[in-house]
């Protein structure tokens, strides 16, 4: 009786347990565990608190950006005040003067050379100097022996002519011995001194210091030689030279306002003003050339060193700023952000932005007023967001 009982109760248990089996397979249950999830929000992306550590939350501010252009150049020579100074008459060189890097005066001797075109002038004032003295003489007999009665007339207007004739070389002997850079004393010696030393002395047009030297003694020099002997510049003024592109151009103008940054130099921003803009675009680079002129150049400041320029075009104008690490561009093209209230939930917000300045992007449209934002780990929060959206 007992061995029945316990069969009774043990089938009681396996009819339940198919009954429970057949319960959960049941239609209504399949379809509550195939039921599909609600849609995700495509502009929205929620992280935890662990997550949140890699993300930077920060207020939108405000800033003044100036709108320009930027391109690149160099430092040059003030042109204005460069001279190239060569020999304006063939010959050797005789004596060098001054070496690069010296100080040096208007009218200061850098070189000498021994000309033939000098000796040959100077030899033409000593002639002419000597007919004229004895030109001069004769006149003054003519005219003591036409007192006396002692010569005929024509004896007289004979002198006359010749004395006349010898004044009018002289002075063109000296005419001469101008263009060849002798002072009034030194042609006065070379007549008196009947020496003749044909040593032409080439002096510095302008005050400055000896940039480039090309010479030594005993070489030839000829006019027009490249490079000169002698390079002389003013340090007291340097031109910054600028490249700008084409579709840049105009809108830059004389007076618009530079700012130039060296990688040579650590020191800040150098400013300036443009004086000038190109009426032409260079054939090869399509870039116009505009310059300024810096007016006591910072010191370590040389010419040809490279730099890097920015033109401000406009007075300032104030917008809402975002940092650069604020701005994911997407693969399309545009650029967003990412707002917040909580630091937890973030909304993609794309936005038209200007020309960054200084790290920042001015907002011209697309950010609600008074946002927070994502600065750093915005990347993070984009590749999230895509990933909620597979």
């Amino acid at each position: 009786m007992k061995k029945h009982q316990g069969r009774l109760i043990a089938g009681g248990c396996l009819l339940v347990a198919i009954l429970l089996a057949v319960f959960l397979r049941s239609p209504s249950s399949s379809a509550d565990t195939n039921a599909p999830a609600a849609p995700k929000d495509p502009q929205n992306v929620t992280i935890n608190e662990q997550q949140a550590h890699q993300v930077r939350v920060a207020q939108i501010v405000m800033r003044d950006f100036t709108p320009g252009v930027d391109a690149v150049g160099y430092v040059d020579f003030n042109q204005d005040h460069l001279a190239q100074v060569n020999s304006p008459y063939a010959g050797r060189v005789r004596e060098v003067f001054t070496k690069a890097g010296d100080a040096v005066k208007r009218g200061q001797s850098l070189f000498s050379v021994d000309s033939p075109d000098l000796a040959q002038a100077e030899a033409t004032l000593v002639g002419a100097a000597a007919s004229r003295v004895q030109t001069t003489a004769a006149l003054e007999r003519a005219k003591g022996m036409a007192q006396a009665q002692a010569n005929a007339p024509r004896d007289v207007e004979q002198a006359v002519s010749d004395q006349q004739t010898a004044e009018g070389n002289y002075q063109a002997a000296r005419r001469a011995l101008h263009i060849f850079g002798k002072s009034d004393a030194d042609i006065d010696r070379i007549a008196a001194t009947r020496r003749v030393d044909g040593e032409l002395r080439i002096d510095s047009p302008i005050d400055g210091h000896v940039s480039a030297r090309t010479i030594a003694a005993g070489d030839l020099v000829q006019p027009g030689n490249s490079p000169a002997p002698f390079t002389i510049s003013d340090d007291d003024s340097l031109w910054l030279v600028a490249n700008v592109s084409e579709d840049d151009a105009t809108q830059v103008h004389v007076g618009d306002v530079l700012s130039a940054t060296l990688p040579a130099l650590s020191q800040q921003a150098i400013k300036a003003t443009v004086d000038y803009v190109g009426n032409s675009s260079d054939a090869a680079t399509h870039r116009v050339t505009l310059r300024s002129i810096l007016h006591t150049p910072p010191q370590g400041l040389r010419p040809q060193m490279l730099a890097n320029y920015r033109i401000f075009t406009a007075p300032p104008a104030r917008h809402e700023a975002v940092p650069a690490d604020a701005v994911v561009r997407e693969g399309t093209g545009a650029m967003v952000v990412f707002t917040t209230t909580d630091g937890l939930r973030f909304t993609r917000c794309p936005v038209q932005l200007g020309p960054p300045q200084d790290g920042y992007y001015p907002v011209l449209s697309g950010l609600p007023a008074g946002q927070r934002i994502a600065t750093e780990g915005a990347l993070f929060l984009s590749n999230a967001l895509a990933l909620q959206s597979q």
